[in-house]
This record gives C-alpha cells, sequence and structure tokens, in this order.
C-alpha cells in the first residue's frame, strides 16, 4: 500500500517538477508582427444559377460541383499584445487554389461534366482577437482565435466543360462556362496554433497555426458562357455563382515581440576583498649573538603595537645569519635568533599562537657576500605581519 501511495505522489508531483525547472512563457507585450507560409485544402465549390444575358437561354440551377488541388498560403500580421494572454491582430493574407475537375451534374441539368480549370486567389484582411495559454505547456504557448474580415476571391483562368441537354430540344452539347471575373465576400475563421519561444533571442517565436476561413454567402461572377451544338458554337455573356467556398489553411512562421524586454545582464560579481598588505620589521644582531639590543626591543614592541591595529592572519619571525661560520651552526643560530624575537613578542602581548619561527641560517641574503663575510645587515630576524 505504502509503495502504491508513493507512485502515485510521485507522478502527480512530475507536472509541476517540470514546471518549477521550466522557464516561465513570459505573455506578448506590446507592438508585435509576424509572417507564416503553408499550404490550403478547400472544399469542393458549388457552380449555381448560370444565366445568360439573354433571356430565356442558358438558364439551369443547381449545375456543378468544382474540386481543387492543394495550394500555398501566406498570411502577414501586425498585432498588440495586451499582457495579460489577450491579442489583437490586422493580417493581410493569399490562397491560392486550381481547379482539378468537376463531378455531379453538367452545366446543364442532366449529364456529366467533363473538366475544369484554372484557379482561385483569395487575398484580403482580416481582424483577428487571440488568447495565449502561457505556462500551460512547457516552453510552448497555445492560443486560440477568431477573426472576421473581407477576401476578394479572383477567378484566373476560370473554365468549366460539360455536356448534356438543353432544355430537351438540343439533343446534346457541350457548354463550357469562362470567367476572370473578381468578387468580394464577407468572411469568419477559427485559429488554432502554438508558439515555441527563442530563448536566445527575447520576442522571437516559431508558430504553427491551422485556420477554417469561410468566405459567406455566394459570388456572382461575370462569365463567358459558349455552347458548341452540331458543330455550331454560339457564345453569350451572363453571370454564374460560386458557393461553399471553405479553406482549411496550415501556417508555419515566425513572430517577434517588440514588446519584451532582454534579459537583466547577470549580476557583477563581487570582488574579493584584497588582503590587507603585510608588514614587515628588521631586527640586527650583533656577530654570533643572538640577544636583544635595546634598539632590536624597541622595533620588536613597535611590531607588536601595530599587530593590534590590523587584522592579522599569522606573524612570521624568521631568522638569518652571515656567512661566517659552518652552515649547520649559522642554521641553529638563525632559529635561536627568531626564538628571541619571538619571545619578545609574547611578552609585548602577541599571542604566541599566532607566531610562527623559522630559521634559515646563512641563506636568503639581504646582501649578496661571499663565503665567510661578517655582514652585519644579514644577521637578522625579520617580523612579517601577514
Amino acid at each position: 500500500m505504502l509503495r502504491k501511495v508513493l507512485l502515485v505522489s510521485t507522478i502527480l508531483t512530475l507536472p509541476l517538477a517540470a514546471q518549477a525547472q521550466t522557464p516561465p512563457t513570459e505573455p506578448v507585450t506590446g507592438i508585435y508582427i509576424g509572417a507564416a507560409g503553408g499550404f490550403n485544402i478547400k472544399t469542393n465549390i458549388n457552380v449555381n444559377n448560370v444565366v445568360s444575358n439573354t433571356p430565356g437561354f442558358f438558364v439551369t440551377t443547381p449545375n456543378t460541383s468544382l474540386s481543387t488541388s492543394i495550394g500555398g498560403a501566406a498570411v502577414g500580421t501586425v498585432g498588440y499584445g495586451l499582457g495579460n494572454g489577450f491579442r489583437l491582430e490586422i493580417e493581410g493574407d493569399y490562397r491560392g487554389n486550381s481547379f482539378s475537375n468537376t463531378s455531379r451534374n453538367t452545366i446543364f441539368g442532366n449529364g456529366v461534366s467533363t473538366s475544369a480549370g484554372g484557379s482561385e486567389r483569395l487575398t484580403g484582411p482580416m481582424v483577428n482577437a487571440v488568447y495565449d495559454f502561457n505556462n500551460l505547456i512547457p516552453y510552448v504557448t497555445p492560443y486560440l482565435g477568431i477573426g472576421v474580415g473581407y477576401q476578394w476571391a479572383h477567378l484566373q483562368n476560370f473554365a468549366t466543360t460539360g455536356t448534356g441537354r438543353f432544355a430537351g430540344v438540343i439533343p446534346t452539347a457541350n457548354a463550357t462556362i469562362t470567367s476572370q471575373s473578381t468578387e468580394g465576400s464577407f468572411a469568419a475563421q477559427g485559429i488554432v496554433g502554438g508558439a515555441f519561444n527563442i530563448p536566445s533571442v527575447p520576442g522571437l517565436a516559431l508558430t504553427a497555426e491551422y485556420r477554417i476561413l469561410a468566405l459567406t454567402g455566394t459570388r456572382d461572377y461575370n462569365a463567358g458562357l459558349t455552347t458548341t451544338t452540331d458543330a455550331i458554337t454560339t457564345t453569350r455573356f451572363g453571370k454564374f455563382q460560386l458557393g461553399h467556398d471553405l479553406n482549411n489553411t496550415f501556417l508555419f512562421g515566425v513572430r517577434y515581440n517588440f514588446g519584451v524586454a532582454p534579459p537583466p545582464p547577470p549580476p557583477a560579481p563581487i570582488a574579493a576583498p584584497a588582503p590587507a598588505p603585510s608588514r614587515s620589521y628588521l631586527v640586527f644582531f650583533d656577530w654570533d649573538k643572538a640577544t636583544l639590543t635595546d634598539r632590536a626591543r624597541q622595533i620588536i614592541k613597535d611590531a607588536a603595537d601595530n599587530s593590534t591595529r590590523v587584522q592579522y592572519t599569522r606573524i612570521e619571525v624568521n631568522g638569518y645569519t652571515d656567512t661566517s661560520g659552518k652552515p649547520a651552526y649559522n642554521q641553529k643560530l638563525s632559529v635561536r635568533r627568531a626564538q628571541a624575537v619571538a619571545a619578545e613578542l609574547t611578552k609585548n602581548g602577541v599571542p604566541a599562537s599566532a607566531i610562527t619561527i623559522q630559521g634559515f641560517g646563512d641563506t636568503h641574503l639581504l646582501v649578496a657576500t661571499g663565503p665567510n663575510v661578517r655582514e652585519p645587515q644579514n644577521r637578522r630576524v625579520e617580523i612579517i605581519v601577514r
């Protein structure tokens, strides 16, 4: 039972742990721009109410249904983020799809359609309201939106041809509708998408979206109406309608938010306080002596008094000799001199635990000399307060 409780607790806390380790996604604030490209899948479009300008000629309803191939799509946006997840934006868009074939009835009332060609190009502005779901998924911000606007549908080299009967009078006829017309319509769309923020570039995000765009009502296009019966071709002009224009658009793009402030620079490292400079004092000795002179005692007292005014870590007492005498003797003499100075420091209030004593004999000469030279400045003890 305890294992099951621990397992359930671990599973429940994993999302919270992931969220705690994942940097929060900042809401879009202020002005932003975006651009995206992708592809558009259009549902079949109905051709309805073909009407000739000549009364009584070439009238039928409904007529045919056109299918299209997958086409390209592009969208550019300028928007403003309110900082609380809501965004308002204006977009300009483009969608283009080629007509591939016809199905169902012909442009007459009862026959079989044969072909279709050309393309439809949609362009226009839209106004969108979008809401970002910040910090719902690590690194990705899902969003939903709706939009309204106006779209111009341009038929480029549009043509559809069918074979059938005409009003029960002409046994068979080939009929073709052609158009280069442009008509406008109000439109509405829904948006589902996600943004992946680029941490190294504040304000920059990659986006992926699905949009469903619908044009409202039907659109009346100017057309050329051509019929061929028994090798006789007749061309007149008229109108027809396109309806049920529904677009499924998939877009991939980038977005840059100018309102995102760059992250603050890392705090400057706090420099460690420079260690206090060490101070040294020299105490000199007579030849072959380790006893302190009055002048030496005064110098040691000054060193002891000054050590109480600074925060020292240790006091080094190093003894030396000149080069006269044998090295082994000089080594012992340098230690005795250092011990004499250390004892005087302790007498003047310096704790013995803070003092280190070393003897260096006739090495580390203050004044360089040859062997067996009695040099007064080399017969010394150096007090170093660190």
